[in-house]
This record gives structure tokens, sequence and C-alpha cells, in this order.
């Protein structure tokens, strides 16, 4: 069973790359999207940029970044991470950063300071070491428990590399396709078995029958721990939603009074839950209502501080005062979180745990190569890349 799931995966995996070379998510030179634009370490204007000659090309790390993908860029012990590893990591954090602002952000800053106070470029490659540190970490883990990768891994991705072979007449182009992801068949199985190794290690370490499995007052506490909380409220507005201006003096009184009044009939009510239902659905003026009819999940930050510490500041089950935020009047409800839905999250934190436990005692050295990759020039000339990429398949396509 689990090789029928891996095949649909692995199919799901080449898909997507496809499917980045013809979407929003392309990087294209010349544009400002694609350019190295705020950084000082950048190349130049994205627009000087060379087309890529995918003849020419026989490692796209290399074309990319200036080393070859096989160049070792770290290590955790004695284990190699490659650059092909880590420029794959790197050009996924690029691309998830840029996805948070929905295409609105037209120049990368690759040297401005973050909260660490580490440039925005470093950041993205430190990150995309400690992705890749955790892959290998997983490894060594798995080795040190005996357990080994699904062989059918293997198997699937050949058999879904040909298939993709026959549906663009040759090889040649989906290798292509997967360089413009930093990716080649065997980074490919390599991420894949990597990802077979982690389901087993769960469910060794943490399954149902391992001893240590999540009860669901570790559940509670790590939910309590990362601040995430689930809680219904009625909310009458002081602001027009429209302006942001605020109501006139007479009916924020009003909406006050009327809080007060809704607030007394809940703490009167033998079953002050069921009424509280009934009450926001006839009085709160909260548009996302409709949309989240049992109560929003949050976590520390997302909602206005007014809201989030009166919700906090309760049990599962207790009903707030009332609340004044920038918003209006709030009276809250604080409800329980299913626990299944985030016994997952506690599993992926401990098995992190026991990865970081093993890289730390093994050791993580960066090589002199680590230093020399530059985050501004190698998205830069990957937008390149991809347009080249992008250019072939739609015309191997044309002709299907």
């Amino acid at each position: 069973m689990r090789n029928k799931r891996r095949i649909g995966a692995l199919a799901l995996v080449l898909a997507l790359v496809l499917t980045s070379l013809t979407g929003c998510g392309q990087k294209n030179p010349g544009s400002a999207s694609g350019s190295g634009g705020g950084s000082s370490s950048s190349s130049g204007d994205s627009s000087t940029v060379e087309p890529v000659d995918l003849s020419q090309v026989t490692d796209p790390w290399l074309t990319t970044a200036g080393i070859s993908g096989d160049t070792v860029v770290a290590q955790v012990g004695e284990a190699d991470i490659t650059a092909a590893e880590l420029l794959y990591w790197l050009n996924r954090n690029v691309e998830v950063y840029l996805s948070q602002f929905g295409g609105q952000l037209t120049e990368l800053p690759w040297d401005a300071p973050t909260e660490g106070g580490v440039a925005l470029g470093e950041q993205m490659k430190d990150g995309a070491l400690e992705a890749a540190v955790y892959y290998r970490s997983l490894n060594l883990l798995a080795e040190e428990e005996g357990v080994t990768p699904d062989t059918g891994i293997a198997i699937s991705v050949d058999q879904e590399f040909g298939d993709m072979a026959s549906q663009l007449n040759g090889e040649e182009k989906v290798n292509h396709m997967l360089w413009a992801q930093m990716l080649s068949r065997e980074l490919l199985i390599y991420l894949n078995e990597t990802s077979d190794l982690n389901a087993q290690l769960r469910e060794l370490y943490f399954g149902e029958n391992s001893g240590a499995y999540p009860t669901d007052a570790e559940v509670q506490a790590y939910l309590d721990e990362q601040g995430i909380y689930r809680a219904k409220h009625i909310l009458l507005l002081t602001v027009d939603m429209d302006t942001r201006e605020p109501l006139d003096e007479e009916t924020i009184a009003k909406k006050k009074e009327t809080a007060a009044q809704l607030l007394d009939q809940l703490r009167a009510a033998e079953d002050p839950i069921a009424l509280f239902d009934q009450l926001m659905n006839e009085h709160s003026e909260d548009s996302g209502l409709a949309a989240n009819p049992t109560g929003y999940i949050a976590s520390k930050g997302q909602m206005v501080a007014p809201f989030e510490e009166g919700a906090l500041a309760l049990k599962n089950g207790e009903i707030s005062e009332v609340v004044e935020s920038e918003y209006g009047y709030h009276i809250i409800l604080r409800l329980p979180i299913d626990p299944e839905g985030y016994r997952s999250d506690v599993v992926s934190q401990r098995l992190k745990e026991k990865t970081d436990q093993l890289s730390q005692k093994l050791g993580v050295k960066k090589t002199e190569a680590y230093s020399q990759i530059d985050p501004a020039g190698f998205w830069e000339k990957i937008g390149a890349l991809q347009s080249a990429v992008q250019t072939e398949i739609s015309a191997a396509q044309a002709q299907n």
C-alpha cells in the first residue's frame, strides 16, 4: 500500500515541476521579479543576463551558482551536503518568500537586514542549509535505527521519468524540466526516499505502539506553548469598515450598552454556550462569521491584541467580559481544539528535536564553497535558466 501512495506522490512532484514553468512562479529575466534588484552583491540589471543555451548546460548548479552540483558545501559529521541539495532548498525558500506577497513584490531586498541582523539573502541561504541538514540528519538517524527507504521509490521515479520522456519526446527535456527547480533524477529520489524515512521514523519513535504517542494533554501543552487557540466572538462594530472611520458617539454608546446586555443574558443562562451561538448569529457584525461559524483558530500575533489577550486569558468554555478593540466591542467564547488535528505537529517537533540533537552531536561544518554562493546572483541566473526551459517545454507540448 505504501508503494502505491508513493507512486502517486512522485507523479504529483513531477507534475508540479512542469506547472511551475508555465505558471506565475516562473522567473522571467528582464522583469523586476527575476532580478537581483536591491542588492549591491547582484551582478547587475537582469536585462543584461544572457539567455541560457541549454545545449551548453551539463550542470545546472554550475550554471546558476558557479559551483558544480557535487561540490561539498557543508558536512554533518562525516556526511556531505552538496551544492545541489543546498540550491534546491534555496530556490524553494525564495519562492516561498515571494509567495507571501501574492506577486506584489517586484524586487528582492537581498541586503536588507532581518530581525536577527542578518541580510535577507544570507538568511535564506542559512535556512536552505538548515533544511539540507535536517534531511541529511534524518538519513543518519535512520541508518542508526536500521531503517531503510521503500525500494519501490527509485523504480517509481524511473517510471514517471519514462512516462514524461514519452510525452515530451526525449529524456533530455525532462532533465531540463527538473533543472528548472534545481532537481535531478538522483536528487528527486533522495528527497522522496528521505520523506519515506521521515514517515517510518515518526512511526517508530512516536506511533501509537511506540510508547511515546503524544497524549491529548501533551498536544494541548504544545498548543498553549505555541499560543494557538480557538474562539468565537460576538462583535459589535464601532467603526465603518468601508471608511475605517469611527461611528458617531451616540451609536457607539448604544453598541456598548447592547454588548453589556448580551453579556448579562449569557451570565444568567443555564446553557450559556448554546445561547452564545444564538446571540452571535443574531447580533454579531463580524464579516467573517459566515466563513468561520465554528470559530477562529489563531496563533499569537494573528488577531488584534485586545482580542488575543482576552481569548488567551480564558479557559475552554469560558466567556469573557466585554473587550474593546479598534474594531468595536467583543464578547469572546474560548473553545477547545480537537487534538487530533495537531498531534502530527507535535510528532514533527519531537522528531526535529531528535535530528537537532544528532546534528549538534556530530557537528555541522560549512566549507569555503558555501561562502561562494551568492543568493542574488543565483536567483537572477535561475530565472534565465527557467525561461529557456519554459521555451523548450512549450515548443515540445505544441508538437504533441
